[in-house]
């Protein structure tokens, strides 16, 4: 898992997708953490993508990195534990203190349950990680 994360952060900007209804959505994002072994995303709780993570936890994550590019798939939910929003702000400080601090009700986080991850690049087969 911590080669999942380290090759998320070194995308600085990857994209998630959710569904709503039968509509798939994606959005970027940029703070990704690990706390307690599990891998973190956070959002706001007034936007549309966390009322879409409340109705269907299945999300996919993509993002690019040096010519290769990653994909995980897992499902998420929501950690409604403040321990967890500290662990994504101090892992994530730069970007988020102008936007959340841990207390202020509109920072959430969302912890995958499983997920599989998978490297690609053109001129290898792609390297699996299950978590």
């Amino acid at each position: 898992m911590n080669e999942v994360l380290e090759y998320l952060k070194d995308c600085g900007t990857f994209y998630i997708a959710t569904c709503e209804g039968s509509q798939p959505r994606v959005r970027p994002f940029g703070a990704v953490c690990a706390f307690e072994g599990k891998l973190y995303i956070v959002t706001n709780n007034q936007k549309k993508v966390y009322r879409q993570l409340k109705e269907n936890g299945k999300v996919e994550l993509c993002g690019m990195r040096d010519g290769t590019w990653i994909r995980v798939e897992g499902e998420v939910v929501e950690d409604l534990r403040r321990e967890a929003r500290v662990a994504m702000m101090d892992a994530n400080a730069a970007g988020l203190s102008s936007l959340y601090t841990v207390d202020d009700n509109l920072m959430t986080v969302f912890r995958f349950t499983h997920g599989t991850a998978a490297i690609y690049s053109f001129t290898a087969e792609p390297i699996v990680y299950n978590f």
